[in-house]
């Protein structure tokens, strides 16, 4: 395998100053106890779960590309729980880490249309490097120690959110990963990279009924982590006749996202978003593509009455 190391280095550079040590997600309003173990739906005797792939920076050597499985479901009226594996590749398996956490969600009734869940997310997280083969632009032999050693490590994993919601909007703040962790340690000679930094998100929606045919759903993501400038995300989308779903993005100072989603039957969504780079890194891929299915099962096999899942 040979992979320039002067352009991975360069990928990373752009994912630390970016902030984007986890995953980013253009449909973040479907992928929420990802992000969020306070996450809950208030609706008993469903089992909702959801892959979703994402192909970032398309065309440029060593991109990321993430793959998810997500799935929750209320066990009574105040406990939720979930759980979640998340597979981020950076490097085409120079840099691979896998993320496997549980979920649990206490749920309190706040007024008679809305509720407040706390919650907590557990698990443990596998770090591997292999810089096998790797070479110079230049074509210098000669190694980097940076790069002379592979790991692989296994990490801990607590987190905590709060979730507010009612059936037309949320809001929800968190912090999926209470650990900072040097993933590569410092060694005489080199500088500690790869370091891991609280990520703190909050989240909010909004379903406006704007006639028995369209509904509009605004929504937002802020991140927050040390030391990196502050992610924002806004989108807004348009839901006709609750089964098609078409939308619009920005992530502040990086890109702009074209939405869409298919109710292709009363328990599966299918969608896929398209996001076109803004900042400087644009000219150097072709944009990034992500595509999710979303399953809402009955597990009592009453009939599907449930409303579809608006966030």
């Amino acid at each position: 395998m040979k992979k320039i190391i002067l352009y991975i280095s360069f990928l990373f550079l752009v994912i630390k100053v970016s902030a984007q040590q986890d995953p980013e997600y253009t449909h973040y309003m479907y992928n929420m106890n990802i992000v969020n173990p306070a996450y809950a739906t208030g609706t008993q005797a469903m089992l909702d779960l959801g892959i979703l792939y994402r192909s970032q920076w398309a065309g440029a050597i060593g991109a990321p590309k993430t793959f998810n499985f997500f799935g929750h479901t209320a066990l009574s009226k105040k406990v939720e729980m979930g759980l979640s594996i998340i597979s981020d590749d950076i490097g085409d398996g120079a840099l691979k880490e896998d993320n496997f956490n549980a979920d649990f969600a206490y749920v309190l009734d706040v007024s008679s249309k809305a509720k407040l869940s706390f919650g907590l997310k557990a698990g443990f997280t596998s770090f591997k490097t292999n810089f096998n083969g790797f070479q110079f632009e230049s074509g210098d032999s000669s190694t980097d120690e940076a790069f002379s050693d592979n790991r692989n490590t296994i990490f801990p994993n607590i987190g905590v959110g709060a979730y507010y919601f009612t059936d037309n909007y949320y809001l929800g703040l968190s912090a999926p990963s209470l650990f900072s962790s040097k993933h590569i340690e410092e060694r005489a000679g080199i500088n500690a990279f790869g370091s891991e930094q609280i990520h703190m998100f909050f989240t909010g929606g909004y379903v406006f009924n704007l006639s028995d045919t369209f509904k509009l759903k605004p929504a937002f993501m802020t991140k927050i982590v040390p030391g990196s400038a502050v992610s924002l995300d806004l989108s807004a989308n348009v839901l006709f006749n609750e089964k098609f779903e078409l939308g619009a993005a920005y992530r502040w100072n990086d890109a702009v996202s074209a939405l869409m989603s298919i109710k292709v039957s009363p328990s599966i969504n299918v969608g896929y978003a398209y996001d076109y780079t803004t900042s400087n890194f644009g000219q150097f891929n072709s944009g990034t593509h992500e595509v999710f299915v979303l399953f809402n099962l009955d597990l009592l096999g009453k009939g599907y009455d449930k409303s579809p899942r608006f966030f």
